[in-house]
């Protein structure tokens, strides 16, 4: 050990004369990437003890992000520490550098403090569905410089996962739009099944049915929903809504059209517009009173089909005197 610290400041002393940087500069240049190397490696040991320990991935998530985070800091420390020491009293310098820094790399640290605000005030974390601008996914990774979705929607319908993956820069939470899933009612979210049906059909009897129905598949929902609505309101203001299932009831050109308006869960949407349709199907199926309505032509007489008070009056004709009788 002796001979190499002997080895290592003869090393000093010669590139301090070849460059005419001072020996304790190079000394602390030396010292700051030797506690760099050590940091990374610690890192690297803490990351195998971490995987040895679990196999939860969120725990294994959790602790690479965060020793990388630390690491990283700390190594930024000891380098602007070396900077700071070559260039001690050479404010002019610093100052016109720093400026050109910030122009050449504006985006970079537009995605610096993008990353800040996502780590301080924390719209989403790593899991949540979000969508921001046009795009939409489950969080999958969290960086300093960008965050990364697993895309969901685009041309797979009811937020299906699409297989692709779609890396955003965080600082695009300063100037998109952003939507969360996983908030508010803690993955949550409403759904609506718009049911068709012909203006012939017993449309009374047609809703009770999808009532049934809709509390029968979503109902349990309701109160933990509201339990997490709660929880969200201590930190904004949430207006009251009843989140029991319903069906609401319009008019159409083609029939009365039957919504029914429910609770799900964010990941689960799709499921559960199946499962509310093959009950649909199935319910209406026994029913002769009720028919599905789908765009048809057909032709009607107001005279002979209309309701006794709306019927049009039967066209009267003028007489024609050369049909009398003679």
């Amino acid at each position: 050990m002796g001979k190499f610290g002997e080895i290592l400041q003869n090393l000093v002393v010669w590139l301090s004369k070849a460059t005419g940087v001072s020996v304790g500069l190079y000394i602390l240049m030396f010292s700051s990437l030797a506690c760099i190397a050590f940091l990374w490696s610690l890192r690297w040991l803490i990351l195998k003890l971490v995987w040895w320990q679990t196999e939860n991935l969120q725990v294994r998530y959790q602790w690479r992000r965060i020793s990388s985070y630390a690491a990283f800091l700390l190594t930024v420390v000891l380098v602007v520490r070396v900077v700071f020491e070559g260039f001690h009293g050479a404010a002019t310098f610093l100052g016109l550098l720093t400026a050109g820094i910030a122009i050449a790399l504006r985006d970079p640290l537009v995605n610096l403090v993008g990353w800040m605000l996502i780590i301080w005030r924390r719209p989403f974390v790593v899991g949540d569905r979000i969508q921001i601008g046009i795009h939409a996914g489950d969080v999958m990774d969290l960086t300093i410089s960008r965050f990364t979705l697993a895309e969901i929607g685009n041309w797979v319908h009811a937020d299906q996962i699409t297989g692709r993956i779609v890396h955003i820069p965080t600082g695009k939470v300063f100037v998109e739009p952003l939507a969360i899933y996983s908030r508010g009612m803690h993955d949550f979210i409403w759904n609506e099944v718009a049911v068709l049906v012909t203006f012939e059909s017993n449309w009374k009897r047609a809703k009770d049915i999808l009532n049934e129905i809709a509390v029968n598949h979503a109902g349990h929902l309701a109160k933990p929903a509201e339990s997490k609505l709660k929880e969200y309101a201590r930190d904004f203001l949430v207006v009251p809504v009843d989140l029991t299932p319903m069906v609401f009831t319009t008019v159409e050109a083609s029939g009365i059209l039957l919504t029914v308006r429910h609770v799900c869960r964010s990941r689960h949407r799709r499921e559960s517009t199946q499962e509310i349709w093959e009950d649909v199907l199935a319910r209406f199926a026994e029913c002769d009173d009720i028919d599905f309505a789908y765009p048809t032509s057909r032709s009607y007489s107001n005279v002979t089909e209309g309701k006794r008070g709306t019927r049009a009056k039967p066209p009267t004709y003028a007489h024609d005197p050369n049909t009398e009788h003679r």
